[in-house]
């Protein structure tokens, strides 16, 4: 297990430098001057000569690449371009509210998901398996925004029941605002883990332990429970993780439709700023997100299956 977590660690490094080159590169090519968004269209020359300056915008590519670099490493991640703010307190100020919208609609997902594979499984051929089976072909092949929007115009705007935008301050009323961004992201989630989880569950239950276990005269329920599905979770848990890196990514355009405040939120308007530090700040925060999850889905395969214990 420790060896296991050692070599995980081990490809963070090269994972998040890989992302650094990116996102380093992918900036400079972004047509518009920083300086002259940052300043306005009435800065003069003087102003934005000795604005690039103080950003260190005037220095060669290859030691801002290498300022940046270093800066990200030491999680110095600078000011904004635009407004001077600090880029960790704009990350600190918006990040929870997009782990939290991640959060409600994972675990919304899977407690739907998952008993919805079981149900289908258990029934094949049945009226419920092709409904669980439509569901699922529908909720995944709807996008994320176009579901939301749908959701939105509905539940918001026409009924009332939901608040538009913002995030909410105590927990219930936070739990009130992210409701229909959670239901959105939750949905495609849904339709994935319960087609993820009737499938692996049909395998495992066309198994010589399961036709052993009924005809030793075990109930259906535990012969379900204790056997099949226990042992189609590793699967079930490769497509957990998937989709909570799913839900993350998606919850850019979700905070966006629903005006809710988040990362993915400041992301998109840094990059119409030109915000460079903005942007680098939390790209590199969101693939700290995505290696520790990836660690996590490993982790978890080893508790789910002993025998990867054993390997590692």
């Amino acid at each position: 297990m420790l060896r296991t977590v050692g070599a995980k660690l081990l490809d963070v490094v090269p994972t998040i430098l890989l992302v650094l080159t990116l996102v380093f590169i992918a900036l400079r090519l972004l047509p518009g001057d920083p300086a002259a968004v940052a300043l306005g269209d009435y800065a003069t020359p003087e102003q934005l000569a000795l604005f690039r300056e103080q950003m260190g915008l005037n220095l060669p590519l290859w030691q801002q690449y290498f300022s940046f670099v270093w800066n990200m490493l030491t999680l110095d991640f600078g000011q904004s371009l635009v407004d001077r703010t600090s880029v960790v307190q704009v990350i600190a100020e918006n990040l929870p509210y997009t782990i939290e919208l991640t959060l409600v609609a994972t675990t919304m997902g899977l407690l739907f998901g998952v008993p919805l594979g079981v149900l289908a499984a258990v029934n094949r051929g049945k009226l419920p398996d092709a409904g669980v089976r439509a569901f699922s072909l529908i909720g995944y092949a709807i996008p994320d925004f176009y579901l939301g929007a749908l959701i939105l115009i509905v539940f918001a705007l026409n009924l009332g029941w939901f608040p538009i935008n913002g995030g909410g301050t105590g927990f219930l009323d936070r739990m009130y605002h992210v409701f229909l961004p959670a239901l959105t992201l939750a949905m495609v989630k849904t339709a994935f883990l319960a087609r993820l989880t009737r499938t692996s569950l049909l395998e495992v239950l066309g198994k010589d332990y399961v036709r052993t276990a009924r005809a030793k005269g075990a109930h259906e329920r535990r012969v379900i429970y204790r056997h099949a599905l226990r042992n189609a979770l590793l699967p079930i848990t490769s497509g957990l993780g998937l989709s909570v890196l799913a839900t993350l990514s998606g919850s850019v355009a979700i905070e966006l439709i629903f005006n809710r405040p988040g990362i993915g939120e400041v992301l998109i308007s840094a990059i119409a700023k030109r915000d460079y530090p903005v942007v680098q700040g939390g790209v590199v925060v969101f693939a700290f997100f995505v290696v520790l999850i990836n660690l996590l889905v490993d982790l978890a395969y080893a508790i789910v299956d002993p025998r990867i214990r054993v390997k590692s």
